[in-house]
Order: structure tokens, then sequence, then C-alpha cells
């Protein structure tokens, strides 16, 4: 995900050496089904510890074996230096998407985050 992540490494070569924050945090991202996201918040919320920075850095530091484009920021804003590569993702497992105006930066669109924001429930199939 990062220039931090350990490129090639599985979680399994290194379960003994993972924080257990982190093995939760990366459980989770697991967990959130294709086309939908849960913001950093929302994850640790759902944990019941840590906040938005330290899921943060979970995920810069071991996201990579895990779905990291459905761990997100609040503002729908895709995540800076890897836009294409999760819009990539977001297209094919239908995200939904609020176009880019013409003014946005980078002509990027944003995550429509009310469709597709997951709460952890059973509805992991449906677009709310």
């Amino acid at each position: 995900m990062s220039e931090q992540s350990l490129p090639g490494d599985t979680r399994e070569g290194y379960a003994d050496e993972l924080p257990e924050y982190a093995e939760r945090v990366l459980e989770v991202a697991e967990r959130i089904p294709p086309g939908r996201v849960m913001t950093y918040g929302d994850v640790a919320e759902w944990l019941e510890e840590g906040g938005p920075r330290q899921v943060g850095r979970v995920m810069s530091l071991y996201g990579g074996t895990v779905p990291w484009w459905r761990v997100v920021r609040a503002d729908g804003v895709l995540l800076p230096g890897h836009e294409l590569g999760a819009l990539d993702h977001y297209r094919a497992e239908g995200t939904p998407l609020k176009e880019a105006t013409r003014a946005a930066e980078g002509h990027l669109p944003r995550l429509d985050m009310k469709r597709a924001r997951w709460d952890g429930g059973a509805d992991a199939g449906a677009h709310t």
C-alpha cells in the first residue's frame, strides 16, 4: 500500500511478529465486503480501541496484504499516491463513486460515502 509496506510478504509469514492491534485492524479490513468501505475511524470504533491515526498507521505498514482500498478517509478522497490503483478496485467492485467536477484537483472521483460506507452489519451485499 505504501513504501513502508512489506512488499511480497504475506500476513501468515509475519503472524508471530505482527502486533495484536495490527492483526485486529487487518481482520476488520478483510471483513469489509466488495463495493463497500469503512473509514479509519469506523475501524477504530468497531474495535473499540485506538483511533483513525492508529488504524492509518497499521494500514500503511501492514495493509498491503488485505483489501486496503476498503479502509478510507472520511471525506471520500482517494488515498494520495494510490488513487489510480484504488480507483481500479472501486470500479471493478462497483463501489459507489461521485464523479469529479472539472474544478476538482486531478479530476478524480471521490467515494460516495453515503452509499459506500459499511457499518459492519449483515447487509454485506447491499448498497444503501
